[in-house]
Formats: structure tokens, C-alpha cells, sequence
């Protein structure tokens, strides 16, 4: 039960967050909730007891986002003063603590009841990132090296985009 809410909470959590990356007018909004939906994809990994994974997802992607938050930065005005027209206030307040105390609650069911068990066998032996790199690296090694050519084309497109675009003096 203790997963199953976790999992549409964090689930619930990282779709609204990506909606206001792509939806937002301002860069730095968007850049913001994308780091936010980094960290709650790594609440999902800890959740499934990847913990290597989850540190990883939180240093190396969430890092990746900050990098990429700290170069927006740079490209906007700070002497300008930005006027935010939020109506609903108290309602946005009201809903981030009711999702605080709920995470909370969620986070720490499991050490009070006690009912946290593994779905597959565990092998004593492997450590949980042993168990991790012998699995990707025999079951799972398709899907990682087509992940990793994915990543590739998608950072060598970001840098064609961005030269193309100071080659033609065009901003943003």
C-alpha cells in the first residue's frame, strides 16, 4: 500500500512538474520545475531501492539542470524587475504543505510499520551496485547502449541548435 501511494504521489508530482517546463513562459520557471522533476525521478529510484541510482539521478542530471539554470541566467536582464501576478496565493501555499506533510507521512510509514519487503530475491553476495552493473550489463545492455546513442545525438542537436543560433545573431 506504502508504494502504491508513493509511487502516484511521485508519479503525480513529476508529471505536474514537467507540464510547467514545457508550458511556462519563463525560462527560469521552467528550469526550476525541470530540477524539481529530476529530484522526484530519483525519489522513485529510491523508492524501488536503487539508491546508487537515485544519487546518481540527483548528482550527475539535477546537476546537469542547475549548469543549465546558472547559462539562463547569464542570457537574462537582472537589472529589470520582473512583476509576478500569482492570484491564488494561499491555495498554492495550502497545497505545497498538504504535499509536504503527505510526503512526510509517506517516507516514514514503512519504518513504523515495519512491512518493507523485496520483490525479487536478493543475492547476499552483490553489493546493491554490483547487483545493479551485473544486471544492466548482461539483461539489460540493449536498452543501456541505445540509451547512451540517444543521449549523444541529443547533445550533439543541442550544440548544432545553439551554433546555428549565434552564427545568425538570433536571441531568444
Amino acid at each position: 500500500m506504502y508504494e502504491f501511494i508513493a509511487f502516484y504521489l511521485f508519479a503525480t508530482v513529476i508529471t505536474v512538474l514537467f507540464l510547467i517546463t514545457v508550458f511556462s513562459k519563463n525560462a527560469l520557471y521552467s528550469m526550476s520545475a525541470l530540477a524539481g522533476g529530476m529530484i522526484f525521478i530519483s525519489g522513485l529510484f529510491f523508492l524501488l531501492e536503487a539508491e546508487f541510482i537515485g544519487v546518481v539521478q540527483i548528482v550527475v542530471y539535477t546537476g546537469a539542470v542547475m549548469a543549465l539554470y546558472a547559462f539562463g541566467m547569464m542570457f537574462f536582464d537582472t537589472a529589470r524587475e520582473v512583476k509576478e501576478n500569482i492570484a491564488a496565493k494561499k491555495v498554492i501555499y495550502t497545497l505545497w504543505i498538504f504535499v509536504s506533510i503527505l510526503l512526510v507521512v509517506i517516507i516514514c510509514a514503512p519504518i513504523f510499520t515495519g512491512s518493507i519487503q523485496a520483490s525479487t530475491p536478493i543475492d547476499e553476495n552483490l553489493s546493491n551496485t554490483a547487483a545493479l552493473g551485473l544486471l544492466m550489463f548482461t539483461e539489460y545492455l540493449a536498452a543501456f547502449e541505445l540509451t547512451a546513442v540517444m543521449l549523444l545525438v541529443a547533445m550533439m542537436a543541442g550544440i548544432i541548435l545553439v551554433s546555428r543560433r549565434l552564427d545568425t545573431g538570433v536571441s531568444s
